[in-house]
């Protein structure tokens, strides 16, 4: 028996669905908002997002700016998943 991407059922795999592939990287980087400056740091980055480790999630909204100093950018982001110690979000255009 096949399923809808042609692998066997029995077969785990995972298919890869995002639109760009993502890199791992170690960057340090800063989530702004309002006045407060929240440390984290880049776990992989794409042209269209990015995974971001974070020691507390609590005050981190859904809408934010990330500033990655050493490449000199201000990208400002919405988030699209959470987990413990880590968030994924989607670059706005």
């Amino acid at each position: 028996m096949r399923n809808f991407t042609g692998l066997p059922t029995g077969n785990r795999q995972m298919v890869e669905t995002r639109v760009a592939p993502r890199y791992r990287v170690a960057k340090p980087a800063t989530i702004e908002v309002g006045g407060a400056k929240i440390p984290c740091t880049i776990f992989d980055l794409s042209i269209t997002g990015a995974a971001l480790d974070v020691s507390n999630l609590v005050h981190i909204p859904a809408n934010f700016t990330l500033v990655v100093k050493e490449d000199g950018l201000r990208l400002h982001c919405h988030v699209v998943w959470r987990r413990p110690f880590r968030i994924g979000v989607a670059f706005d255009q």
